[in-house]
């Protein structure tokens, strides 16, 4: 089986950005083996939880995951909105134009919509 999901994260706060990477952390354990598309999706505030400054306690998480083919995209038009640089972000980071936009193309492809 081939799994798609997007993981909407959309609020600065650590403590549903850490329950969004549990939530694929125990995916991907519990499909060992299995093709899958995992997206996490930052917008709105919860972009600023990825800054290199913010993102230290989440970081080796986040660059296992990345490892793993997760992507994690970044609304840029939230980034311009909370006044983000783009040059503060991990480098895992993906920046897209619109997150409300990519939600929508996402499911309109298959993808399952979380939102932890």
């Amino acid at each position: 089986m081939h799994y798609k999901a997007v993981f909407h994260v959309d609020q600065n706060d650590e403590q549903v950005f850490n329950l969004a990477l549990n939530n694929v952390i125990n995916l991907l354990n519990a499909i060992p083996g299995q093709e899958h598309e995992l997206i996490v999706l930052l917008n709105g505030p919860a972009v600023s939880l990825v800054t290199r400054e913010a993102a230290v306690s989440f970081l080796e998480r986040i660059q296992g995951l990345s490892a793993q083919g997760v992507r994690f995209q970044v609304c840029e038009n939230a980034l311009k909105r909370f006044e983000v640089s783009r040059d503060s972000l991990i480098a895992e980071s993906q920046v897209i134009p619109a997150g409300i936009v990519a939600l929508i193309d996402l499911q309109n492809e298959g993808f399952a919509y979380i939102k932890p």
